[in-house]
């Protein structure tokens, strides 16, 4: 370690002719306690002579073993003759003397003009603390009455001249009276060895911000982890709900209502339960609800006015191959209205809310604008909620679906209109064979065939339990399905998976992986449940989308998995998959242990694990 000391100006008179007096640095380096192996030489400049150094330069050592270097210049000039010298002093000082005489108001006044603005250009901004040294007692003489002599009245260097000269610089100021053992030691040396201690501590704080910066450049960098590969995306299938029910009017399957013009014609054939779900006038008609529980004599008098059920030989008879009821003849009392009827059943097994196409083919087929009129105005009366005016002069769709507020969530899981008892687990459960077979081909298959089901009422059921098949029955009827757990999802899926009823299985799918991925990793790591069964059961049951996505969750979260003994149950190639794909990579595991150990090995604290 070592400090730098530069002293610039002459501290004797103008006019002394005492050369033997000692100098400041000089008086300090051989008087104070804390200085020892003083050393010194002169450098000269090859123009002048001897008597003239360019400056004086002394070495030493200070508290002990700090290094002591002092570059002493007596003479100003060396700004003029020789500036690179003078500059690069400046440079590398860490403490700036500047000394004069309070006798020599010539030099002191030169010194203010002509080198302070050089001093100050050459620190620059930079923070080296300055010392200004007045040495010397003033001498009282008379000031000089010449009138040549009037711009120098005084020839002392007073204390405010030094303390704005010190001001001008950022210096500290001190008087030296004398360069006696109290102003060397106590005053001048005190306030030196101060900016010493304190060069000295900058110094070891830029040199262990400087060993820091260099083991942050040189330190091992910690392992970087990479982003897992992203899982595969399971896409949902776009609900058919509305069109299975619009079919089922076209395949003309489990029919049990048939219309009858008044001259006993057939007109179109159709399902009660479907007409039932859609209008209060038709339940009435087949007996779901009695007069007394509508409580609305337009409903009541539409169904009088409009149908008429009738049970007479008069009928042709229908061949049907079902040993079932045969379906209910009803005939239509308005002609105009029975004209237009196949085109409102399609309104109806549609979801009953295509408004403006009821219209336009309802025009198309009737010329005549009060028939026009008549025809809507009945479908709204078979609209019509109970209890709730029917006075809308113009309907449209988003108007009809506030009317309809029934719907076929009304017959699930009851008796009413029941064609089809299912019997499961020792329980039975009550169906209609008009939605199953709209809405499932296996179901279709098995009512309309050469299966025992096609004649029978009562079906069995095996390999489900009821509570799943009761939530297959109920995305039939209602197109939604809320499982409860994850294990109901997959027993639901296996359960769609049987009836071929692909949108359920795909439901299912999002449902568990939507569940997995919300499962904290702490919970994932206690759960019971097992991935590794469930991935078996989605490849068992030709879940290929879930099955590719759970290799993927395993593969994931590797680190929790690996640990637990249904890992052991993957096969091969599902294992060497996982390992493939596994996340965080053994690569990564490896270099992260071999950075635990430079960390340890360095005795140090890792700022990011």
């Amino acid at each position: 370690r070592s400090v730098n000391i530069v002293a610039f100006g002459n501290e004797r008179d103008g006019f002394s002719e005492d050369n033997q007096q000692s100098s400041l640095i000089w008086s300090y380096l051989g008087r104070s306690a804390l200085v020892s192996e003083t050393e010194s030489s002169v450098v000269l400049n090859s123009a002048n002579h001897i008597r003239n150094p360019v400056f004086t330069e002394y070495q030493a050592r200070v508290f002990g073993n700090v290094r002591l270097v002092v570059h002493d210049c007596p003479l100003w000039d060396i700004f003029d003759s020789d500036w690179y010298t003078s500059r690069s002093l400046i440079g590398r000082a860490d403490i700036i003397v500047i000394k004069y005489s309070v006798n020599d108001k010539t030099s002191f006044q030169e010194l203010k003009d002509s080198y302070v603005p050089m001093i100050k250009k050459a620190l620059n901004h930079c923070s080296i603390p300055v010392i200004i040294s007045a040495i010397g007692a003033r001498k009282n003489e008379v000031p000089c009455t010449c009138p040549l002599c009037t711009s120098d009245r005084r020839s002392c260097v007073t204390t405010s001249e030094g303390i704005q000269l010190a001001k001008e610089l950022g210096a500290t100021y001190l008087e030296l009276h004398t360069l006696n053992d109290f102003y060397i030691q106590k005053y001048f040396g005190g306030v030196l060895e101060y900016f010493m201690i304190q060069s000295l501590n900058q110094k070891s704080s830029d040199k262990m911000k400087k060993r820091k910066k260099t083991q942050k450049c040189h330190r091992v960098k910690p392992p970087q982890l990479e982003q897992p590969e992203k899982m595969p995306i399971l896409r949902g299938e776009a609900s058919h709900y509305d069109s299975d029910l619009h079919n089922l009017l076209f395949c003309c399957q489990c029919v049990d209502v048939v219309f009858y013009s008044e001259d006993l014609k057939k007109v179109v054939e159709a399902h009660k339960i479907i007409l039932c779900s859609v209008s209060h006038v038709f339940m009435l008609l087949f007996n779901v609800k009695s007069p007394a529980d509508i409580h609305d004599s337009a409903i009541i008098w539409t169904a009088q006015s409009l149908f008429a059920v009738n049970n007479e030989a008069v009928f042709p008879v229908l061949s049907s191959s079902s040993s079932c009821d045969p379906p209910v003849r009803v005939i239509v009392k308005d002609s105009v209205f029975c004209s237009c009827l196949s085109d409102i059943l399609h309104f109806i097994y549609s979801g009953a809310f295509q408004w403006e196409r009821l219209e336009e083919d309802i025009k198309k087929k009737l010329k005549d604008p009060e028939k026009i009129d008549h025809v809507l105005e009945k479908v709204k009366c078979i609209l019509k909620i109970p209890g709730k005016l029917n006075n809308l002069k113009d309907c449209r769709s988003h108007q009809i679906k506030r009317l309809c507020n029934t719907s076929l969530r009304l017959f699930f899981n009851t008796p009413v209109l029941a064609d089809v008892i299912f019997k499961i687990q020792g329980a039975t459960v009550p169906a209609h064979r008009a939605v199953l077979v709209a809405r499932c081909e296996v179901m279709a298959a098995m009512f309309n065939g050469n299966y025992l089901e096609a004649n029978n009422i009562l079906v069995p059921v095996y390999g489900v339990s009821k509570d799943t098949f009761l939530s297959f029955l109920e995305y039939l009827y209602t197109d939604s399905c809320c499982p409860a757990s994850i294990l109901q999802a997959m027993s639901l899926l296996i359960c769609a998976e049987m009836y071929q009823v692909t949108r359920l299985q795909h439901i299912c799918e999002l449902y568990i992986i939507t569940q997995l991925q919300s499962m904290p990793s702490r919970e994932l790591a206690s759960t019971r449940l097992s991935i590794v069964s469930l991935l078996r059961k989605a490849k068992f049951h030709n879940s290929d989308c879930l099955s590719t996505w759970l290799l993927h969750f395993i593969a994931t979260n590797y680190l929790i998995f690996s640990q637990k003994p249904e890992f052991q149950d993957l096969s091969v190639d599902e294992r060497n998959f996982v390992e493939m794909h596994r996340w965080p990579s053994d690569m990564y595991l490896k270099q992260l242990a071999d950075y635990r150990n430079y960390i340890h090995s360095q005795k140090c604290y890792c700022t990011v694990m």
